[in-house]
């Protein structure tokens, strides 16, 4: 199976989901390295998995973006972790591209040889990275510029590992990038949005920053891109991964989020 999965159609505009972390699925073979049980695997997904923001994010495929989504789960491979442990500061958590822990800290697996290593990045993690340099070269090129959402959620309650602690979480967190993220769509625009909608914006907050390939990361200012993080108690039931009756709405928010911001982005 291909690491990722791409749903593009005709009447294109130059906008890109990037959803990284909402599958489930671990192939055996990984699943008979794990070090713990049935149970605490299920938990452990339930905690990390960005469950249903393929769905909710569905409208930018819908209104003839890309939507890339990773096949895998994150505990396979992390395909938003820097590709090298040496860059990349959840590493010294056991949680770099790679995890060897959980996120209480337990071990998840024995560190991984260099063969072992360099064979799970080449199957998992680099053919997604190759797709997405692949579809943002495309826009580019038929569109001179391309934006770029990096879809995610995350719990209402901060995991062990976490850098930020803080228990009053936000409804929505805003991720942005000094070069890549416009004033435009990181300012009021975006905030506004969510705000008037009667959602908490934090900017920056309990995540920051944002997702783009290293081929255009700080050298191309056409590649526009703003990380849209879900808290996930508005549209699942985070004990059960169950969509409630608020799905549906918070599947429209974010509709009207993609329709509103991506226009002035791409016409400043």
């Amino acid at each position: 199976m291909e690491s990722y999965t791409i749903l593009k159609k005709c009447g294109r505009v130059p906008v890109l989901a990037n959803i990284p972390h909402s599958s489930t699925f671990i192939p055996e073979e990984i699943r008979r390295s794990f070090l713990i049980s049935d149970g605490q695997l299920e938990r452990e997904l339930l905690l990390l998995t960005d469950r249903f923001v393929d769905e909710l994010f569905s409208e930018v495929y819908e209104m003839g973006g890309v939507l890339v989504k990773y096949n895998y789960s994150r505990m396979v491979v992390d395909p938003e972790r820097f590709e090298n442990d040496e860059d990349e500061e959840m590493a010294k958590k056991g949680m770099g591209a790679i995890y060897t822990r959980t996120s209480a800290g337990r071990t998840l697996r024995a560190s991984p040889d260099r063969k072992e290593r360099e064979e799970l990045l080449e199957r998992f993690y680099r053919p997604y990275h190759r797709a997405m340099e692949q579809e943002v070269e495309e826009l580019l090129g038929e569109f001179g510029r391309c934006l770029i959402l990096d879809c995610h959620s995350f719990p209402s309650v901060p995991l062990p590992f976490e850098p930020d602690q803080d228990p009053e979480r936000p409804g929505i967190c805003l991720g942005t990038d000094a070069f890549h993220t416009p004033a435009v769509l990181g300012g009021a625009t975006a905030e506004e949005y969510f705000k008037n909608r009667g959602l908490r914006v934090a900017l920056n907050k309990p995540y920051a920053g944002t997702y783009v390939p290293l081929r255009y990361l700080g050298k191309d200012s056409r590649v526009f891109s703003m990380m849209i993080e879900l808290n996930r108690n508005l549209y699942m039931d985070e004990k059960t991964s169950q969509k409630p009756s608020s799905f549906q709405s918070m599947r429209k928010v974010v509709g009207g989020f993609v329709h509103s911001t991506w226009i002035p982005t791409l016409v400043f």
